[in-house]
């Protein structure tokens, strides 16, 4: 007997529903056993009836499907392989022969024979992983789509071979046709999104570039990739006695009335770029290269994107997709769910209304009905396993629907069309909500906002939902329906503002402060030009009105931002404003391309505060929304940071070297400090900066027509940055900047010499501006200047030092800052005992204590440094992970606090809607858990200082 891989007890094979078919199937079998050349497949065959799962498996195949009988008595070896092996490494093993046999191939008829027998014995070994359940209807339709993506590389591989060889073709890479021909195939529909069913046409879109494509033929290039085009589709869709690969269909390429098979670039990119439709839009978004040139497949996809994914806020766009459904269905309850004779693709509540959801959500950003997808999809599947037809129609006899119903694992048809229906219906009340119904006015209550008296029930309906002042709330309502602002003053408008309203005051209601929240849209509405476009979004995209509201009523800082700029809203929508944040050099790019833009220097001011204020209100939004946590959040605020004072300053140096010239051979370093030192910014962070020059001997002043000397040159020169940081445009300010960590703070010089710098922090810097030091990081300066300054500032971290001295200057710094700064609040969480500050000196005071015999602890950043401490074992490895854990928190506290209520709250008056948003950020259960947290976390980070620092500098003072 031979191993079993597959467990009886996981398998779901269904009951045989032709005894007829049953029985011949088993006496075929025999037949073809006996008849078998090779002695172990014919020794499986043999063991086969007797075996409880093969038995399962065959007569779930001749009890229910002739295609697949038939498939089975040509390829009996499959289910051995299914069997022994395993679906996975079986299809594997399908797949790579038919690599190594059609690799290399260049006779058709040999071509097509290898490509047909791969997709019979795969198309086989699918159908067995799905009957019996091992795979899921994700991983079958991957696996139906790797077929045909293989199938398509592997003809149109051999048909450029042969190009080359009959003198049409000369190809970039003989050994690697497809690479860099210029010729390459998209997949739309099923095979585009990887998900293929056993019928499928695949839809394809050829294209060729025309520059880059090396045609040495006698023809035009259009007619010879026409024929290769034509010869493609006969290798994969002719019928022949090994059957077919796969259907071909190339009639969603642009304008197919009038274009060619194979569509020149040039001629595409135009099409998309001024006819498209938006069914096209609609189509493109599951559109894949699957062969061919691949790198130029790639790029026109990406030309495609503006496209597909439209910056524009015209949502009228939904309705002409929706036209095309309605074309199947005229009007709601046109049409009918039912069983017998029901396209469960086309009909009502069936596939396509998914795909429509999906499609039309995708272009909204929204998502899908899966688990009713994936039943569907699996009833079509085993209405088409049962001939090999491209059906979606369920049988109109009573008997072949039984057939169906048991062939897909249910018990009679009535159960079957029970299940059936009530999915059914789900799908079509889902497109209804989507599509087709109305909002109800009076869900929470009266909500009136006629007349000159405000009305008492519709007050009472405001209060309820937790508005403090219904009475302006409805002032401002009413103001809307008077035509006040630009974007009210159309009837469309006001209509779809009716309509909206209801939700309007249900998602404020939910925010922080609902009051705030909503005159901060109603201000917004003020500023806009106009208001159909946003409403429309609005009506067909709710949860962008959900994100709306959060930052209206929960983010102080960034409403200002979106109700000063209402067209940042429009970057809420990409595809992308959620996903992770660039890298560093993205942001450098992209900066730059915004720069380029600018005109005059008082005009790169302004570009750059646009950029880093737009992409600050980015990262606000993922904070308020928990899509990045405070360690992600700090170093994308500390990047933006760091890339406005880089790309600043060289402008800022041409501006002033205008009139005072350059210092020749003179180097100009920033050295971040605090929180962007330690890229750990937060939304209101000041810059702390230490610019450091250094210039040739001989050299005294600068060039220029107004030469100064060198310390009032570089002194203007950083006062010039600092004033291009801060001061306010029309488009806002930057940062605030901080320059008191320079040696001697605001007594010394505002920019300072190397030898200056190294003469101060080696004589006269006192130990906390060491402990500052820390967190020094070099952000800008000529490579070899840069090398020299970050040695001076790693010599002075790693000097040896007094242990005692150390302890008392650190603990007194610590002494005078609690009578300084005394919290009012548990949520102060900078200064409490515990909090920020003592966890920040624990990491200074040890990177100090032992940077001169372990320098790999230095770290600007304090979560790193403390990682790096208790890996030295300078730190117990409880006690780092306890500070890390509570540094962590820490951040994640103060981040959200900042963002929301602008600082620490007072719990007694803070909003509930606050509350939950500390708990939901910091992974609590409820607010009085993570009360309990805070307070646990207070003591154990002070009970480490006490033991590191504090008591031991009470020891240090007595010596």
């Amino acid at each position: 007997m031979y191993n079993h891989t597959i467990s009886e007890t996981t398998l779901t094979f269904p009951e045989p529903s032709d005894s007829s078919c049953l029985k011949t199937g088993w006496e075929r079998w025999d037949e073809a056993q006996a008849g078998c050349a090779d002695p172990q497949l014919a020794e499986f065959m043999r063991q086969m009836p007797a075996d409880r799962v093969g038995s399962r498996a065959l007569a779930a195949i001749f009890g229910n499907s002739p295609y697949l009988t038939l498939s089975l008595l040509k390829e009996p070896d499959i289910l051995q392989n299914f069997l022994t092996l395993g679906p996975d490494a079986a299809f594997f093993g399908i797949m790579t022969d038919l690599r190594a046999q059609a690799g290399e191939e260049m006779e058709t008829a040999r071509l097509m024979v290898h490509l047909r027998r791969a997709k019979r014995r795969a198309a086989l070994l699918i159908a067995l992983a799905d009957l019996s359940g091992v795979w899921s209807l994700e991983r079958l339709t991957r696996a139906l789509t790797e077929l045909a993506d293989d199938g398509l590389s592997l003809a149109l591989r051999g048909l450029l071979r042969q190009g080359a060889l009959s003198g049409n073709l000369t190809l970039a890479h003989p050994d690697d046709p497809e690479r860099d021909s210029g010729y390459f195939i998209l997949a739309m529909g099923k095979q585009g999104a990887g998900e293929l069913n056993y019928s499928s046409d695949i839809d394809l879109i050829v294209i060729y570039d025309e520059d880059k494509a090396v045609y040495t033929g006698t023809r035009t290039i259009q007619e010879y990739f026409v024929r290769m085009t034509r010869d493609l589709v006969r290798i994969m869709e002719e019928r022949t006695g090994d059957g077919y690969v796969f259907r071909t269909d190339l009639r969603l390429r642009p304008d197919p009335g009038s274009t060619p098979l194979a569509v020149a670039l040039s001629t595409a990119e135009a099409y998309y770029e001024g006819y498209g439709q938006n069914w096209e839009r609609a189509a493109m978004i599951k559109a894949r290269c699957v062969a061919g040139d691949r790198a130029a497949g790639e790029a026109f996809l990406k030309f495609l994107r503006p496209f597909i994914w439209r910056k524009s806020l015209d949502f009228y766009a939904i309705r002409d997709i929706h036209s095309i459904k309605r074309q199947i269905h005229a009007h709601k309850g046109g049409g009918s769910i039912a069983v017998a004779g029901h396209n469960i693709k086309l009909g009502r509540g069936g596939i396509r209304e998914i795909e429509f959801f999906a499609q039309t959500q995708q272009l909204i950003w929204g998502g899908r009905l899966n688990a009713a997808y994936v039943f569907l999809r699996t009833i079509e599947h085993r209405l088409q396993m049962i001939d090999d037809q491209q059906t979606q129609t369920l049988p109109q006899d009573s008997e072949k629907l039984r057939h169906l119903a048991v062939f897909s694992g249910f018990a009679d048809e009535d159960s079957f069309s029970s299940a059936l229906v009530a999915v059914l219906r789900q799908v079509e009340e889902s497109y209804a909500d989507l599509f087709e119904e109305e909002t109800s006015l009076s869900e929470d209550g009266n909500l009136v906002f006629t007349g000159g008296e405000d009305d008492p029930e519709t007050v009472a309906t405001i209060a309820a939902m937790g508005y403090a002042h219904p009475s302006a709330v409805i002032a401002a309502i009413k103001g809307w329906h008077h035509g006040r602002t630009p974007a009210t003053r159309s009837t469309r408008a006001r209509e779809l503002l009716t309509e909206l309203t209801p939700n309007l005051l249900r998602v404020f209601a939910r925010t922080v402060h609902p009051d705030q929240a909503f005159m901060k849209f109603n201000e917004f509405l003020e500023r806009l030009p106009a208001g159909v476009q946003v409403f429309s979004l609005f009506v067909s995209k709710p949860q962008l009105l959900d994100v709306v509201a959060e930052i209206m009523g929960d983010a102080p800082r960034l409403a200002d931002h979106l109700s000063r700029y209402p067209a940042t809203l429009e970057g809420v929508l990409t595809h992308s404003f959620f996903d992770a944040q660039p890298d560093i050099e993205s942001l450098f790019e992209s900066l730059d391309r915004e720069m380029s833009q600018a005109e005059s220097f008082e005009d790169i001011l302004d570009h750059t505060r646009r950029w880093a204020n737009d992409m600050k209100f980015r990262v606000g939004v993922q904070i308020l929304r928990n899509e990045v946590n405070a360690e992600q959040a700090g170093g994308i605020l500390s990047d933006i940071a760091e890339a406005v004072v880089c790309r600043l300053l060289p402008r800022v140096e041409r501006e002033f070297a205008a009139a005072h010239g350059y210092v020749k051979g003179g180097s100009l370093a920033i050295l971040a400090m605090g929180k962007l030192g330690g890229r750990e910014m937060s939304a209101v962070s000041d810059l702390d900066l230490i610019l450091v020059y250094d210039t040739p001997p001989d050299v005294l002043e600068s060039s220029g027509p107004r030469p100064l000397g060198l310390t009032t040159y570089y002194a203007r020169l950083t006062q010039r940055l600092i004033n291009g940081l801060t001061a306010p445009t029309r488009e806002g300010k930057l940062y605030d900047v901080d320059m008191r960590l320079r040696p001697s703070g605001s007594a010394g010089p505002i920019a300072v010499s190397l030898e200056s710098f190294r003469k101060y922090h080696r004589e006269a810097a006192w130990t906390w501006e060491h402990m500052a030091l820390t967190r020094a990081r070099l952000i800008y300066g000529e490579m070899s200047f840069a090398a020299r300054l970050e040695d001076l500032v790693r010599a002075t971290l790693t000097k040896p030092r007094d242990p005692d001295v150390l302890l008392v200057d650190v603990d007194d710094m610590r002494q005078r800052l609690c009578k300084e700064r005394k919290p009012k609040s548990l949520w102060e969480i900078k200064y409490m005992r515990g909090g920020i500050v003592d966890i920040e000196f624990i990491s200074q005071y040890l990177q100090l204590r032992y940077g001169a015999t372990h320098p790999e602890i230095l770290s600007p950043n304090t979560a790193s440094a403390l990682e790096h401490i208790a890996s030295a074992g300078l730190l117990p490895t409880d006690q780092g992970r306890t500070l890390t854990e509570a540094y962590d928190l820490w951040m994640t506290v103060q981040n959200v606090l900042r963002l929301t209520a602008g600082g620490a709250i007072d719990e007694e008056t803070a909003p509930e809607g606050l509350k939950v948003r500390l708990v939901n950020a910091c992974g609590s259960g409820d607010f009085a858990s993570l009360r309990k947290r805070v307070e646990d976390n207070l003591a154990q980070v002070h009970a480490i200082f006490t033991e590191v620092i504090e008591l031991p500098a009470t020891e240090a003072r007595t010596r």
